[in-house]
């Protein structure tokens, strides 16, 4: 047997690597476009009582600063174009209505940034919330068409933005669903989601399917109101 069929055999024996087998993020910095509203505030309320640094940007750096005094734990306040720039990940939760032009206007800050989208594209009428079909598809692949040079994902899209700012909850029981075209950014993600006590990353598969993540959203919102909840998702089984 030659030295290339050692090789071969021995790269057919190669364990699969373990999907629980994540990346150290503590040390990034973690920026959220949109954190003065309820999502994006919770989030950063969240990452950094977990010990991440988080900026969160607004398109008013004083609105920013406001917020970021009153969540404390190290949170700082900048506008949309610093936020990107000083952050090594960017979380867009801005409103559905906004997230185009937000992105157009930022890409050169995003380029080269991993930008994990968490919109849901959702419409309301008398009878409640209903999922709206973006002409790309959903707002992920919205983001990604936009940011070219940026390396852009889909999560935290089931989140609670009531349990999140909730100081009295120590955990956040559910689960993380994460999308993306490159498995390291994901699990980037996926580590990032682990830091918050209480929740997992689900790696759950490429962008082209963020469409019905995030339309499940309209879903959540009619069991939270049936059943005066804040639900979140469990994967089970893995």
């Amino acid at each position: 047997m030659t030295s290339t069929d050692n090789s071969a055999q021995q790269a057919a024996k190669a364990p699969a690597k373990d999907p629980w087998d994540l990346p150290d993020v503590s040390g990034l910095v973690v920026g959220v476009l949109g954190g003065t509203g309820p999502q994006g505030k919770g989030l950063a309320y969240r990452l950094a009582r977990a010990g991440q640094k988080v900026i969160i940007g607004s398109r008013a750096a004083e609105r920013a600063q406001s917020a970021a005094d009153e969540l404390g734990h190290g949170v700082e306040g900048a506008d949309n174009a610093e936020c990107a720039r000083r952050s090594d990940i960017v979380i867009v939760a801005v409103p559905w209505d906004g997230h185009g032009k937000t992105l157009e206007s930022l890409r050169e800050e995003l380029s080269g940034k991993l930008v994990v989208d968490c919109v849901n594209p959702l419409g309301f009428d008398k009878k409640g919330a209903y999922a709206l079909k973006p002409e790309e598809g959903s707002a992920a692949e919205q983001a990604a068409a936009l940011l070219p040079d940026s390396r852009v994902t889909a999560a935290f899209h089931h989140l609670s933005a009531v349990l999140l700012q909730d100081p009295e909850v120590e955990e956040i029981d559910t689960d993380v669903m994460v999308l993306g075209e490159v498995r390291a950014d994901v699990e980037i993600v996926q580590a990032l989601a682990g830091r918050i006590p209480g929740m997992r990353g689900i790696f759950s598969g490429r962008l082209r399917n963020a469409h019905q993540v995030e339309s499940l959203v309209a879903n959540l919102i009619s069991v939270n109101r049936r059943y005066k909840a804040h639900a979140g998702l469990r994967v089970t089984d893995v």
